[in-house]
């Protein structure tokens, strides 16, 4: 399955990436099974997206949970968590 994802805020610049096209392997079905494929690049990929850490999800412009699942062709973002006031 290939898939975009966006990645936005602290995590672009840390990441030093604002988007890449990847084909995921057939066993990565959902977001937090993506979250743990990406974190196994090791170094900022391994910090950035650790387990525990407030990162904010979206699959098609749609908060998504670590539970949702993936499709082909989607649009994944991950961002921190963002307050208003």
């Amino acid at each position: 399955m290939k898939i975009t994802i966006l990645y936005f805020a602290s995590l672009r610049e840390t990441l030093g990436l604002e988007r890449e096209s990847v084909e995921v392997p057939a066993e990565i079905a959902t977001m937090g099974a993506l979250r743990n494929w990406l974190r196994l690049r090791g170094g900022a990929w391994a910090e950035s997206l650790v387990e525990g850490r407030a990162v904010r999800m979206a699959v098609n412009r749609q908060l998504a949970g670590p539970e949702s699942l993936l499709v082909d062709d989607a649009e994944v973002a991950f961002f921190p968590p963002v307050t208003g006031g």
